[in-house]
């Protein structure tokens, strides 16, 4: 795999080398993210025009386009400075005038003599009953009129950047297509109707209807297949060298998870049994285990990790438990703790907090295989972090880790199995394109004694009434979660809100009985606020939104988001999520600023209308899209020019499983369609993949 493929070569040359692209053009088109041949290839045009030829202005609905053959009768040039230049024009039914501002007079009297004949395109209206072409958009000879087509692509722009020019540059790029071999299954290309590459992109690119340009006609969605193949190879070439990655059978007794099952208040839901189930049966296998536990607010995912955990620990290794900041890390701890104790089995966190002798009898303890559960943040990877025997590795997303990351944290435990757990419930086609590599665990119930939480939304002119309502609350012993947004990246302006939120509830309810935490407090002061919550020495703590995700406050039955409109489904979600914990009724409040916009309101109402994490996540991607939905820069999401993953989300389960199939069949893609399929990852640019597959 040393190189690009020649064949290729002609597409991935600079842009300037097409036809009418000079450096000005070429400049203007990275705007659009266009900087060679292939990139101009699958930017297609979004809509057309009808640009077929009438006979007269007289049988067309006006205002419309409309193209006609004329004779050029009488120029008018305008009377003042500003005025308009216009000159009457005959079809074969009617007459009507073309018009121009700013024209230059001796211009238009080469480009349009009168007596002679053109053909004329442009959009046609009506004033004070007189028809009139506005600066149409095409004038040419009779002869040469078989230049505009009969239904013309309309491409994306940029400033600077015509119709015309995109349209020839893109014209331009096609005589550069290559004829590639094919790199789809036969048989689903069959299924589906589907022309060869080279074919669908000549398609795409002359549309004959506007059918034509739906994401539904062959060529297009053929090639929208194309870009959802190449991500789902690249994610099933990281599963297979994971796979391939000899793993360790981890047999589990059974023994300690019974002490931590017993031990619980309640029986674990059926969701979180098949889970277990799942877990156990791929940590035995010889592969490593690379599974996905995907689980709601509060479904239950610690009580599955640390079973997980326990499988490692009775086979005689150790687990580690990943988390994205050190107040979850500290979380974790907590919640862990009283299983550990059940299990008997010794628990101890590493955060970047441990420093000298501490750390270093930390570190030993681990070597040996004292510790036989840590908890920690990233400091766990640091190099002289050793593990006498690591088994698995369960990491906690948050959407922070990456294929990258995953395929790091093994590398610690050679053979370690890792199980990635996110609260994010997310929609199918994403979790394909985003989790592709991975086998899912869906927790889908909740367990016994959760309290469905009453969400009500409130304009923020009734914000004394909220205060006296929690007034109330802390009198009876309940506690509350304050949040105050992140307007504005530079944290400070938002440090000004969450403080005047806070000096005015501290006025309002106590000095001693409000606390505060917000992003730019030094870690030990966030602790130090989070454990005087959690401890019930605050009632209420006015946060920024470094809460959202993993506290668990028990006693905390009210959760106020303050300017609610500004926040995200997901997050929103998520942030309900800390309340509900215990047994006491739960209530969250959007403070909202009226009046609200359309997609703010539908944001509210659906948030206060369900507690389907799984319902809001779908109706959060059919608002904002895939990117926005996770943060394209983060996410590890693909960017795709033509595919589009809320519409095509059962394309993207098909690319799927006919990519691993093609790398079951295929491992090192050395048949003729694997081959194929290394044109399209160079096509697509999926350098990891390749660098993948040159090592694999």
């Amino acid at each position: 795999m040393s190189g690009r493929p020649e064949i290729l070569f002609p597409l991935f040359a600079g842009i300037e080398t097409l036809e009418g692209v000079g450096p000005k053009t070429a400049q203007l088109l990275e705007h659009l993210q266009i900087a060679r041949p292939r990139d101009l290839i699958f930017t297609l045009p979004h809509s057309g025009v009808d640009r077929a030829r009438r006979a007269s202005v007289r049988d067309a609905v006006l205002p419309q386009v409309v193209t006609v053959e004329v004779e050029i009768g009488k120029h008018m040039p305008p009377r003042t400075k500003s005025g308009a230049y216009r000159i009457v024009v005959e079809d074969a039914a009617t007459s009507f005038q073309l018009v121009f501002f700013h024209a230059r007079g001796d211009y238009l009297q080469k480009q349009l003599p009168t007596g002679q004949r053109r053909v004329v395109s442009g959009r046609v209206e009506l004033f004070d009953g007189i028809a009139q072409m506005v600066h149409p958009d095409h004038i040419l000879r009779p002869e040469e009129a078989g230049e505009i087509p009969a239904f013309e692509p309309v491409y994306p722009l940029t400033a600077g950047v015509s119709q015309k020019q995109m349209f020839k540059a893109a014209q331009s790029a096609l005589t550069r297509v290559p004829d590639l071999a094919e790199w789809i299954d036969p048989a689903q290309k069959k299924r589906a109707g589907w022309p060869d590459w080279a074919d669908a992109v000549r398609q795409a690119h002359a549309p004959v209807r506007p059918e034509d340009l739906a994401a539904t006609a062959p060529s297009r969605e053929r090639l929208a297949y194309d870009e959802m193949m190449a991500h789902q190879i690249t994610l099933a070439l990281a599963r297979a060298r994971l796979r391939r990655a000899k793993g360790r059978e981890s047999h589990g007794t059974g023994q300690l998870q019974q002490r931590v099952l017993a031990s619980l208040p309640y029986a674990p839901t059926g969701a979180q049994m098949r889970a277990i189930e799942d877990i156990a049966r791929d940590m035995a296998m010889p592969q490593r285990m690379n599974r996905l536990l995907q689980g709601d607010v509060g479904a239950g995912k610690t009580l599955v990790a640390f079973l997980a955990l326990l499988i490692a620990v009775e086979a005689g290794g150790q687990g580690v438990m990943m988390a994205p900041t050190e107040i979850l890390a500290r979380q974790h701890l907590e919640s862990l703790r009283p299983m550990a104790e059940a299990a008997g089995v010794v628990l101890e966190i590493l955060t970047g907090r441990d420093k000298g002798a501490e750390r270093r009898s930390k570190l030993e303890a681990l070597a040996r295989g004292d510790i036989r559960i840590l908890v920690g943040t990233h400091a766990v990877f640091q190099k002289d972090v050793e593990f006498a025997d690591l088994r698995l590795a369960v990491v906690d997303e948050q959407h922070r880790f990456g294929v990258r990351q995953r395929l790091e944290l093994g590398r610690k435990g050679d053979a370690a199995d890792v199980l990635v757990m996110t609260a994010t419930p997310i929609p199918r086609s994403l979790a394909l394109a985003q989790y592709g590599d991975m086998d899912v665990s869906v927790l889908d119930e909740k367990p016994p004694g959760r309290q469905p939480i009453k969400t009500a939304m409130v304009s923020t002119a009734r914000m004394e009434e909220v205060v006296s309502h929690l007034r109330r609350a802390i009198l009876e012993g309940r506690q509350a979660y304050w949040v105050c947004p992140l307007v504005d990246e530079s944290e400070v302006v938002d440090l000004t809100a969450a403080e005047e939120r806070f000096k005015h509830l501290r006025a309002v309810l106590g000095e001693g009985n409000v606390g505060l935490v917000h992003g730019q407090m030094p870690a030990a002061d966030k602790d130090a606020a989070m454990a005087d919550f959690q401890s019930g020495r605050v009632a209420v703590l006015v946060a920024t939104t470094v809460i959202e995700v993993g506290v668990n406050v028990p006693n905390a039955t009210i959760m106020v988001i303050e300017q609610a409109e500004i926040f995200g489904l997901a997050q929103l979600h998520q942030l309900r999520g800390r309340v509900g914990r215990g047994a006491g009724a739960s209530t969250c409040l959007l403070l909202y600023r009226a009046p609200l916009s359309e997609t703010a309101e539908r944001r509210l109402t659906t948030l206060r209308d369900t507690e389907d994490g799984f319902r809001i996540s779908e109706t959060d991607l059919e608002m904002r899209g895939a990117g926005d939905l996770i943060g394209t820069a983060q996410s590890g999401l693909p960017r795709f020019r033509v595919a589009d993953l809320e519409r095509q989300a059962a394309l993207m389960a098909i690319a799927q499983s006919d990519a691993r199939k093609l790398m079951t069949d295929d491992p090192t893609l050395e048949s003729p369609r694997g081959n194929a399929a290394r044109v399209l990852l160079w096509l697509m640019e999926q350098d990891q993949a390749i660098r993948l597959i040159s090592v694999g």
